[in-house]
Order: C-alpha cells, then structure tokens, then sequence
C-alpha cells in the first residue's frame, strides 16, 4: 500500500503542477525574454539531431519497405509507405524521442541544480512565482517547436527516403514524389502535428516536476535528470499507441 500511495502523491503533485503551469499562460508577468530563450534553446538547440534522426529514418524505411514492396512487384510505391509512416507515427515519436532525451533531461538537471542549491527558495522569498518564471516559458516553448521540428524531420527523412529509392533502388524521382504526396491526405497531417503537440507538455512538465522535486546534492540531481527522461519516452510511447486508437477507431466506425 505504501508503493501506491507514492504513486499516486507523484500523479496528484505532477497534476497539481500542470494546472499551475496552464494557468499562468493567461496570467502575467509572462516573461517573454525567457519563452524566446527557451524556443532558441529546444527548437535550434536540438535542429541537428532531428535532422538527422530523420533522414536516416527516411533512408532505412525505402531500404527496408521496398525489400518488402519488391515481393509484389510494387517497390515503385516506397514514397507511399514511407511518407506514411513518417508523417502519422516514426516522424513526430522519433523527434519527440531526441527532444525528451535532450531537453526534458536537460530541464530537470537544470532546475533540479536551482533547487538543492535553494536558488528557487530564494526566488519565492523575493515574490516570484517558480512555477510561472520556469515552468511556464518552457511548456509555451515546447509546445511552440516541438510541431515544426515534426515537420522539418518529416520532410528530411522523405528526402532521404528519395535518396535511397532514386540512387540505390532506381525509382524516379517524379515517381517517387507524387505518391508521396498523393499517399497524405488531412486525417494524416492532423494526427502528424496533434501528437507532437501533445508530447511537448510531457516533455515540458515531466522535466520540471523532477528538477523541482530534486533532493539529495549532486546525486540527485543526476538522479532526477534520468527519471525524467525514462518517464518522458515511456509517457510518448503510450500516448502514441491511445492517439492512434482513437484515429484509427474514427476510421474504422466510418468505414
């Protein structure tokens, strides 16, 4: 019973913590200043790995789809299965996935340091409100480039899902394109940006509720740095698997 009611303390803190955190958007100060800081931070920060994160996801998927494709004679239509893919599940998991491990990590080590050295203790005896001077810019910043790091990995990895097709496999370049593009349709691009979005508030709270709650000196701080990115990847995996059922169910109930 003791291990469930530390569970659900955890649930009922983090919570508590995210309505905090919503709730200061609509309330001011704002801190613009640190909402770009943090922007430039995730967003310019991580461009490099999630460049290329994607194009070699792009790239593996053509190998491996139009070994399978190739069985039934249709490997001319690997731009269909890798746009696909990319778009609705490997695009937005995989960048949320070098985000979570970049800055969800990076937040927790962060703020975990401000609190054992009671650097947060000081900002609310000055007045300041932690929650909304550290959580808050860093969820609005999240929520901001997490869906246009989606995108730009999305479309590296089809090029470079082009690269193999066009140099390796033989399939034109026109080919290939058009059913890229004729593959997606609106339900694919709405599911495609609606799941990074929804990942970036994991990403954003998960590593502020373990840097806040950082105790122990160094150790903990090292300790909350990989539970927060152990708890980030696990929660993006399985809010992947529920958006999915929900989109999938819609298609299935309309069909």
């Amino acid at each position: 019973m003791r291990f469930l009611i530390r569970w659900v303390l955890t649930v009922q803190e983090f919570y508590l913590l995210a309505g905090r955190a919503l709730r200061n958007i609509f309330r001011k100060p704002h801190y613009a200043d640190d909402v770009f800081l943090q922007m430039d931070n995730i967003g310019v920060g991580s461009l490099p790995i999630v460049v290329l994160t994607g194009f070699f996801s792009g790239a593996v998927m053509s190998l491996q789809l139009a070994r399978a494709l190739a069985q039934w004679g249709q490997k001319g239509r690997v731009g269909t299965a890798v746009s696909i893919t990319l778009v609705r599940e490997l695009g937005p998991a995989l960048t949320s996935l070098m985000v979570a491990g970049r800055n969800s990590s990076g937040m927790a080590s962060e703020l975990g340091s401000m609190k054992v050295t009671e650097q947060i203790d000081a900002m609310r005896a000055l007045g300041t409100d932690p929650i909304q001077k550290l959580v808050t810019p860093r969820l609005i910043a999240t929520c901001a480039v997490l869906p246009l790091l989606t995108i730009i990995a999305d479309f590296v990895g089809m090029f470079g899902g082009y690269m193999v097709a066009n140099l390796l496999l033989d399939v034109p370049p026109k080919q290939y394109w058009t059913t890229v593009w004729q593959a997606l349709e609106w339900d694919d691009l709405t599911q495609g940006l609606l799941k990074p979005f929804v990942f970036a508030f994991v990403i954003a709270l998960v590593g502020c509720y373990y840097g806040l709650n950082a105790s122990g000196g160094t150790q903990g701080v090292g300790r909350a740095t990989t539970q927060a990115m152990v708890v980030a990847s696990v929660l993006i995996f399985v809010l992947t698997f529920f958006i999915t059922r929900i989109f999938t169910s819609q298609l299935v109930s309309a069909s």
